[in-house]
């Protein structure tokens, strides 16, 4: 974004190189329903005079071409594994708090304070969020659900001092064909939509503050670290510590996206579908004029962001403290 460095033209279609690598866009005649000299737009191929279902797939397909972007990249890590995790124990490791809570081998968890457990990916993830000191389990043995509350898991040291969850169990292999890779793929991508709806109501809610986060600066610093740490074992483990991180980014920007939130697709596609129930365009300007609020209040807050990534790199801390 930002101002143009570079550009050339195809066809009916200018390519333009800008100076802040912070996202891009794809701009198109009549997008702000006027003519690009701010006249009532006229032009029978602009955006604004198309159908309301092909404007529809238009904002709608920036999202989704990311989100399967996603499946492809995922489809791609999990054809090079051998096996796939399940979600039901195999067996425990020593002095497990797991065991020690009731758990048996061949259960099969269901759900993790309150959050569906579908895959190993939200397994991980929701043991990743909880407070070892107080876990309520529930899962499934022959067909039974049971439930395990208040169970105390054991912690080490994670990064900051924090405490992270240490596991102490095994989970059953998933054989690898070519059903269940397919099978995988799908479920471990919605896994990874769902953890990021999870992330924002986290936001909404304030259980995540403004140190959890990151923007561009910071993912220069995830993908660095990812590759880092890849390159331990190997340099195809790193390639793909790198593929995994941009599979997480392309299914994030997929669904923020579609948020509806004013300046972006989702907010279009909000705009359009009150269009559709007034039966009448929306006032250009005062459109044009939240959605620059918004847009403005987006870019701030990238601001901030970026900001508290520099301050988490130099000093350890964010602005969140």
């Amino acid at each position: 974004m930002g101002p143009r460095l570079a550009h050339f033209h195809r066809g009916e279609t200018d390519y333009s190189l800008r100076a802040l690598p912070i996202g891009g866009f794809c701009a198109m005649p009549g997008e702000d329903g006027t003519n690009e000299d701010g006249t009532p737009c006229t032009d029978t191929h602009a955006f604004c005079n198309k159908p309301k279902w092909q404007r529809f797939l238009v904002l709608v397909m920036g999202g989704v071409m990311n989100i399967l972007l996603g499946l492809v990249l995922m489809a791609i890590l999990l054809g090079q594994e051998t096996a796939f995790a399940s979600t039901t124990i195999s067996k425990f490791s020593g002095n497990s708090a797991l065991q020690s809570a009731g758990m048996q081998v061949g259960d099969r968890f269901t759900s993790i304070n309150g959050y569906k457990i579908r895959t190993d990916k939200d397994l991980m993830f929701a043991l990743a969020l909880a407070n070892p000191d107080s876990v309520n389990i529930q899962a499934v043995r022959k067909g039974k659900a049971i439930p395990f509350d208040n169970v105390k898991l054991h912690t080490a040291a994670g990064q900051n001092g924090k405490r992270t969850v240490q596991l102490d169990f095994y989970v059953q292999p998933i054989v690898k064909n070519p059903v269940s890779i397919f099978q995988k793929t799908f479920t471990d991508t919605v896994s990874v939509v769902r953890q990021v709806w999870a992330s924002l109501a986290g936001l909404m809610t304030g259980r995540f503050g403004l140190n959890d986060m990151t923007g561009p600066v910071g993912l220069v610093q995830v993908i660095s670290q990812s590759a880092s740490a890849g390159l331990k074992e190997s340099f195809v483990a790193a390639v793909n510590n790198i593929v995994y991180v941009i599979m997480i980014i392309t299914v994030n920007l997929g669904i923020v996206n579609l948020l509806p939130i004013p300046a972006l697709d989702g907010g279009k596609i909000l705009f359009l579908l009150i269009e559709a129930i007034r039966r009448k365009p929306l006032d250009t300007k005062r459109a044009a004029m939240v959605e620059g609020v918004f847009f403005a209040a987006l870019m701030v807050f990238m601001a901030v962001v970026s900001v508290s990534d520099v301050m988490r790199m130099t000093t350890g801390h964010g602005l969140g403290g």
